[in-house]
């Protein structure tokens, strides 16, 4: 195992974890629960950190809003955390910060799938910048998302207040600053509002 040091992640990479299965990565996750732990396409392992205070009432007011929204439509799908492992079809298992998968996919599910990191790629991601992350990578990984089947998916970087949104088929992703406005969750999460003021 080769380790290196991406920004302010570990990533290891070597011949044993390219042969690697799904069910020994989900071992290695459940045997280090004190870490986030990803895989890419080519099977590296990348290991981060719990995220600072700041970071986690971020994201539990995000998710706080996307459970509200649940509340009032549970038939159509299921909303997760971020500590939920998704297997893309490309072979990555990826964490989102909060996510949401339709009610066909997941009931698509056997049991079994749904209690590892299911195969399937949610509809809709929202990654949230930390003060840690880089931009420029989270932006890459955005299009991994929609690569593998995101239909709307959301960066945010509280710092400079600026949301980035990704759709299928668009070469750029649509911009707004400032966290006075609201997000939709347009056709994918119908009547979902994400009040940005709320993750300053």
């Amino acid at each position: 195992m080769l380790p290196s040091f991406s920004e302010h992640s570990l990533v290891l990479r070597g011949p044993y974890l390219e042969k690697m299965t799904d069910a020994e990565f989900f071992d290695f996750c459940q045997q280090h629960p004190e870490l986030r732990i990803e895989r890419t396409a080519n099977h590296e392992i990348v290991l981060m950190s719990p995220t600072g205070s700041r970071s986690g009432k971020r994201n539990a007011r995000l998710n706080l809003q996307l459970g509200k929204w649940w509340e009032q439509q549970p038939h159509l799908g299921e909303i997760f955390d971020s500590n939920t492992g998704f297997t893309l079809p490309d072979g990555s298992v990826l964490s989102p910060d909060a996510s949401w998968v339709s009610a066909a996919k997941w009931n698509a599910l056997t049991t079994e799938q749904q209690d590892k990191f299911a195969p399937v790629c949610p509809e809709f991601v929202v990654e949230l910048k930390s003060a840690t992350d880089s931009t420029k990578t989270l932006q890459a990984k955005m299009l991994d998302w929609l690569r593998n089947g995101a239909q709307l998916a959301w960066l945010l970087v509280p710092e400079t207040e600026t949301a980035y949104l990704y759709r299928p088929g668009q070469p750029e992703p649509e911009v707004v600053q400032g966290f006075d406005h609201e997000l939709s969750g347009e056709a994918v999460l119908p009547g979902f509002r994400l009040r940005l003021a709320e993750l300053r």
